[in-house]
């Protein structure tokens, strides 16, 4: 009986308000330092939600150096470039394959897979048409031909979702299995989960997974502050005060390939992929069941592919979105599944905002470096635990973790949940 690949993760990146390398980013969160600021983009004077955290202080050329570029894609492809870039770059990968002679390079390129999760775009992508819009007051025919005249000839390649796997593709000459998930805020964290089933199936040898998004749009915050998922001051995770989610920006990539091939190019191994649970609670686009039923079952889902039982998880990286709703049922879901000996519980939203599509990628890649340091930090904004969920165990400051072993959990519009398993790594690969 053939036994499915080890799966480890031997690169990873990112960018948001807190930094531009995963090494910035977790220093920023164990100092307790927040992205989150007064929004610069426009006047938010008169807006009900004044705070975000941007990535500000970069400048493009930065995240991709090629200006042509610059000039077809969006800020949020720069941002999904840039963070698959250095997962690649820290794997070691190019320079393994540039040492193969040129046959073997090409089997090797044919064998290397690109996931990529988006969030489908914001309103802003639709900014080109009003002008149009307004200057024909309702005529449809001649705004067709108005249009033409305002709107950017390259508007649709500019706005398609799966720029960044295009790109990271021809960048990297990646050739092998690709998709493009685009599924709100679970899209970057059902990458890697897909990465990793693709590995295990025999469709590639290795494959980076990477999650862009840019939510920070005027329209969009005003939306989601309508809906009631806006905090208008802060992110506060599992807090009796918390009033709504922050949005932030960026993008996160884990670059995962095989045990086998990552012990014989004597790799460094950042952690092993264990499992991943996906599934849906099918009540709605909004609405969250109380009792964490989807993400319980998610989390089992994972627990039961890594093979592995509730008290082996050491700490767990909640979504923590500081929504009412969702924090409550989380919490639940924590309590079904591991009873009364639940490991610490952190979330990382309050450091950098909300980023949708990446913020499931970008917590995988920090829960990472908990297990390597075998810490839990803390949440400087919390204050005190809702009353509702005494059980959990969150805290200001940081805490032991109790295994080498994380869970990640994500949720998403549409009662999405994902659950993903990881263990930290033994620096160089052994299989």
């Amino acid at each position: 009986m053939n036994l499915p690949p080890r799966i480890v993760i031997t690169g990873t990146g990112a960018v948001c308000g807190s930094g531009l390398t995963i090494d910035a980013i977790w220093d920023a969160i164990l100092a307790g330092r927040s992205a989150v600021a007064p929004l610069s983009r426009w006047d938010a004077a008169g807006w009900p939600v004044k705070v975000a955290a941007e990535v500000t202080g970069v400048d493009n050329r930065t995240l991709v150096e090629d200006r042509k570029l610059h000039k077809l894609i969006l800020r949020t492809d720069l941002f999904g470039i840039y963070a698959a870039g250095a997962a690649i770059q820290q794997s070691g990968l190019a320079a393994h394959r540039d040492a193969l002679d040129p046959a073997l390079a090409a089997q090797f390129n044919d064998r290397c897979g690109v996931i990529s999760g988006s969030g489908g775009g914001t309103y802003q992508n639709n900014y080109d048409f009003f002008p149009a819009f307004s200057a024909v007051q309702g005529d449809l025919q001649k705004f067709g031909a108005e249009s033409c005249s305002t709107v950017n000839p390259m508007w649709l390649l500019r706005n398609l979702p799966n720029n960044v796997l295009c790109h990271v593709g021809i960048r990297h000459n990646f050739k092998g299995t690709n998709a493009c998930i685009t599924n709100q805020c679970v899209g970057g964290i059902m990458a890697a989960a897909e990465a990793a089933a693709a590995i295990r199936a025999g469709e590639a040898d290795r494959a980076v997974a990477v999650g862009h998004d840019t939510p920070i749009d005027a329209e969009t915050m005003l939306n989601y502050y309508q809906v009631g998922l806006m905090s208008p001051d802060a992110l506060r995770p599992f807090d009796r005060r918390r009033n709504g989610t922050v949005f932030g920006e960026g993008a996160a990539a884990v670059m995962l390939e095989r045990a086998e091939d990552a012990a014989a190019r004597g790799a460094f191994v950042m952690g092993e992929f264990l499992g991943a649970g996906c599934v849906t609670e099918a009540t709605g686009v909004l609405k969250v069941r109380g009792d964490g039923d989807g993400l319980s079952r998610a989390i089992q889902v994972a627990m039961d592919e890594a093979g592995i039982a509730p008290d082996d998880v050491g700490l767990i990286v909640a979504h923590g979105n500081g929504t009412p709703a969702s924090d409550a049922s989380e919490a639940q879901a924590f309590r079904h599944v591991f009873g009364s000996n639940l490991p610490p519980v952190t979330a990382f939203k309050w450091a950098f905002g909300h980023l949708i599509a990446a913020s499931g990628i970008l917590d995988l890649t920090l829960a990472l470096k908990a297990i390597e340091q075998r810490i839990a930090p803390g949440i400087p904004t919390l204050k005190t635990v809702d009353p509702e969920f005494p059980w959990l165990t969150v805290q200001l400051h940081s805490q032991p973790a109790r295994t080498d072993i994380a869970l990640v959990c994500c949720r998403g519009f549409g009662g999405m949940n994902v659950a993903v398993l990881v263990r930290a790594g033994t620096s160089r690969s052994a299989t």
